[in-house]
């Protein structure tokens, strides 16, 4: 494992990397990604391998520009003007695989539908343009675990399974990106992310559905249509308490807000002043950082559902959920 620096020598030393079939971890204004040719069956394969996840999960696959999607999923009116509103940025659209699409049929996890994201981060743009291929790219971590937000987290959860690490910095956003279904006319929320449910009614001009089922992925279970929708994910050692009222002794607690509830173990506040998006982007990194204190339980205090608190709080549910 070799963390480097994001400067113009590290970004090409990546690029030529993943053209070769290698494994990287490269930034995001979302999360740190897990990168590889998508078009490689072997170098997907890899992922799943480092990341011990299941392979019934798809890929994300990100490209540069808007175009390059085309080109691997249908582009449908409702995900043109999706795009053209939120792309480059952190929103990936599922759309119908084209019959003559590049990507290696493991990224797609069998299913005839792939999710597709344009990134802003200006270290992810250059690592794309200058690789020339599709990458497909989860967040880099062990399955199922807390998402990074920095190199650090990467070598932290996967050490010597990725080969190299590019350093971009802390994520900017902090939560992985919003998932909407764009192969109809309605479009369906599959994950909340940055970019919220308000933001998409806003721009096109009615509501935004959401799937009813809960998938668990086991065997026999529903199959996921993207990443991000197991009942179990983004989970932390200890076990997590959602809205606590109180903090029992010997819990840490990840407080929101200003009124921090009484406690004697660890604390960590997602934002003291309760601003949703400092929140965010402070999430995994203080769910791993008192992960870390040898804590059973980490007690959360409730977070506002309204705008990027929907997202935040679809993470939280799913960290706590039964494993």
């Amino acid at each position: 494992m070799t963390i480097i620096k994001a400067d113009e020598d590290g970004i090409a030393r990546t690029a030529r990397y993943i053209a070769q079939g290698g494994l990287v971890a490269f930034p995001t204004e979302t999360v740190y990604g897990l990168g590889a040719d998508a078009t490689n069956p072997f170098a997907v394969a890899g992922i799943f391998s480092a990341k011990g996840r299941p392979a019934f999960n798809p890929l994300i696959i990100h490209v540069p520009v808007a175009e390059a999607a085309w080109m691997i999923g249908v582009a449908t009116p409702l995900a043109e003007a999706l795009a053209a509103a939120f792309w480059p940025g952190p929103m990936t659209l599922v759309l119908h695989a084209r019959p003559t699409h590049p990507i290696a049929l493991l990224a797609l996890a069998g299913l005839d539908s792939v999710a597709i994201r344009v990134p802003s981060h200006p270290v992810a743009q250059a690592m794309l343009r200058q690789a020339r291929v599709p990458v497909a790219g989860p967040s880099a971590n062990v399955s199922g675990h807390v998402s990074p937000t920095t190199a650090a987290h990467v070598a932290a959860d996967l050490g010597e399974r990725v080969p190299i690490i590019l350093d971009g910095g802390p994520a900017a956003v902090g939560l992985e990106s919003t998932i909407i279904d764009a192969r109809g006319e309605t479009p369906v929320l599959l994950r909340p992310g940055a970019i919220t449910r308000e933001d998409i009614e806003r721009v096109i001009g009615r509501p935004v559905a959401t799937p009813q089922q809960t998938i668990r992925g086991g065997e026999g279970q529903d199959v996921p249509s993207a990443p991000g929708q197991l009942e179990s994910h983004y989970a932390p050692k200890a076990l997590v308490r959602l809205n606590a009222a109180h903090v029992v002794a010997g819990e840490a607690l990840l407080a929101f807000g200003v009124e921090v509830l009484p406690h004697t173990g660890p604390m960590l506040n997602l934002s003291a002043r309760g601003d949703l998006l400092e929140a965010a982007a402070n999430l995994f990194g203080h769910l791993r950082a008192l992960d870390t204190m040898g804590v059973e339980t980490i007690a959360v205090m409730p977070v506002p559902m309204t705008g990027l608190g929907e997202a935040i709080n679809d993470r939280l549910k799913r960290s706590a959920a039964q494993r």
